[in-house]
This record gives C-alpha cells, structure tokens and sequence, in this order.
C-alpha cells in the first residue's frame, strides 16, 4: 500500500525525537555520514518495505532516501545554523519516481537539534561556487525562493535548464544593489562570459586591445562623463573588463582621465580629458555598437537598442550624464551618419 503523506510527517516526528534522544544520551553527531545513516536507520525501522535503499548509493544521488513518491533529503551541520546549501538547481540526479520531497536537518552546533519540512518550503535563495545550488533555511521565516519567483517547485523542476535559469536570472537581477552586476548566470543566447584561469592587468596588455576595451566599457558605460566629483562613475567598466573579459584594471580611471590617454594626439595639457580621450576612441566605439550583444546593452543600458541606434541613443545617456558640465552630443561623433 503506498504511504500516504500524514503517516510519513508523523515517521518525520518520530525520527527527530529519535535522533534528539540519540544527541542526550550518547552525546552529537560527528559528522554528516554518520548522522545520515542513522536516519536510514530509523527509516527501515518504520518502511521495511517501502524504502528504496541502494547498497552503494551515488554520493550525489537526490533525495538521499527514495520511499515509493516520497523522498527525504538529510542535511547536517557542526555549526550553530539553520542554513545550508542544497544540491543544485539543474536536479541532474534526481530520482524521476519522486513527487514529494522533505528535508530532514541536523544541527550540532550549539544546542543539538533537528528538523524537518517540506525540501520547496525551505528553499530560500540560490547560490554558486561551479554551478547554482539551492540555499536552505529550516527556520522558514521568509518567503520561499519559488514563491518569489513565481512558479512551484514542482513544476520548476520539469523545466529544461534554460528555463530553469530564466527564473533564477529575473529573481537575482531584483536583488542587485547598485553597482553589483551577475557574473555567474549564464545566458544560453548570450556570449560565454566565465573568466579565464588566467586573468590579466589591463597595463600589459597591447595598445589596440587596449582600444578596443575602453571602446566598449564606454559605450555601455556612458556615466564616465559625468562631472569629476562623481562617485562610482567607473565602477561599472571594472566590473564589465573583469565579468566579461577578465582583465584587471588597478586604476580604472586611468582608462578615460589620465593624461596618458587625453593627450595621444595633442600633448597639450589641460582641458577636458574624458571628451580628449573619447574622441581617440570614436571608430572603436561606432565599431562596438555594431558587433556587441543585444543584451550587453539591456544588462548595462535598462534596455535594448539597435545597432543603428547606439551611438545617438548613447549621446542621449551621456548629455544627461553630463549634468550641463559639458554636452557631449555637442562634441563627439560630430562626422558619424547614423547620428
């Protein structure tokens, strides 16, 4: 007879008030294997029948426990916390026969604890180190990762995996605090942009990759013409050189104001450096506004543009950055057709 769902959070009582009693009389659980099979313990004792126990389970096999449609997930901690990381997001290994999927939590820091709930009720936010994992909170104080994102678990997990990262993308682009940019999304219909093994200093590198990245952190970038004064003017041509090329600038300031870069043409000092050194890159950017992505421009822009359109609406951003300082529609571009 299959279990049905009330008999099988009664067992997840009474396999927490084991394990608790297991904690006062011989002390915590020392680590992760150990805690684990003592829940596959327990669970034998009251599915002899229904558990579906390899002898040599896959050590990334999810859930760990696979009774009939019901799965339970164990997780354990040495530390005083109730979050952890889950498994990831893409479900690679997932058992297809389970529909229900609990989590059952060990805490040994502090006071010795346990708890179970329901593996989508506890899923609060996605995190990465070489793919995107599931962060887990088992206090349960705050809306659900699915319910932020507006769709169940259960049927985010049919999903392909670009549809899967569609969700995760809008819900982490919401969290984005000024001046963060996503660097671990991938976008499917998007360039790679994982940083290379190697990464470079932008002042090693030839003078026409030099040229072409100022070309095209500048496009995207048009606050750099904003008056001398302003904070965080440059924050984003760091992010965009290191997120998508992987090039290191120590003074990333230098790329637009230093007088190294304003006066290649003209070694008369003085003046506007930023409009000096933009003029120096003029086909480089007209060049940019051709090749770079479509979403390069709604990443960094708030919208997408086209091609043909770049450069005018770029002007556009860039007076308005310019804050009456200086109008660079006025000055830049002055010869381009598209304008």
């Amino acid at each position: 007879m299959p279990i049905d769902q009330k008999k099988f959070e009664a067992t997840l009582n009474t396999i927490r008030d084991k394990l608790l009693a297991d904690c006062q009389t011989r002390g915590p659980f020392v680590s992760d294997s150990d805690f684990e099979r003592r829940v596959g313990e327990l669970l034998k004792e009251s599915f002899p029948r229904e558990l579906d126990q390899d002898s040599d389970p896959h050590p990334h096999a999810f859930p760990d426990f696979v009774l009939g449609s019901f799965g339970l997930e164990v997780k354990f901690t040495e530390k005083n916390t109730w979050r952890n990381i889950g498994n990831s997001i893409f479900e690679g290994m997932r058992d297809p026969s389970v529909t229900e999927i609990y989590v059952i939590y060990g805490k040994m820091g502090g006071e010795p604890d346990v708890r179970w709930g329901k593996y989508e009720d506890c899923v609060i936010h996605v995190r990465t180190s070489h793919v995107p994992r599931f962060e887990l909170d088992m206090q349960q104080q705050r809306d659900s990762l699915f319910s932020l994102m507006g769709v169940t678990y259960r049927d985010f997990a049919k999903l392909p995996t670009e549809k899967r990262m569609t969700h995760v993308r809008e819900y982490a682009r919401k969290r984005l605090k000024e001046g963060e940019r996503l660097w671990w999304l991938e976008d499917p219909v998007r360039p790679m942009r994982s940083l290379p093994v190697e990464v470079k200093l932008y002042m090693y590198l030839p003078q026409s990759e030099k040229n072409t990245l100022r070309a095209e952190a500048a496009l995207l970038c048009p606050q750099i013409v904003k008056p001398s004064r302003s904070k965080k003017k440059y924050d984003d041509v760091a992010l965009y050189s290191l997120i998508h090329h992987g090039i290191l600038c120590s003074q990333v300031r230098d790329l637009f104001s230093a007088g190294s870069v304003a006066m290649k043409s003209d070694s008369t000092r003085g003046g506007n450096y930023v409009l000096r050194a933009l003029k120096e890159i003029e086909p480089q950017m007209i060049d940019a506004a051709k090749y770079l992505d479509d979403g390069l421009f709604e990443e960094y822009w708030g919208e997408r543009v086209e091609p043909d359109k770049r450069i005018e609406k770029w002007l556009e951003k860039a007076d308005v950055c310019a804050a009456g300082e200086w109008v660079p529609s006025a000055e830049l571009f002055q010869g381009n057709p598209k304008r």
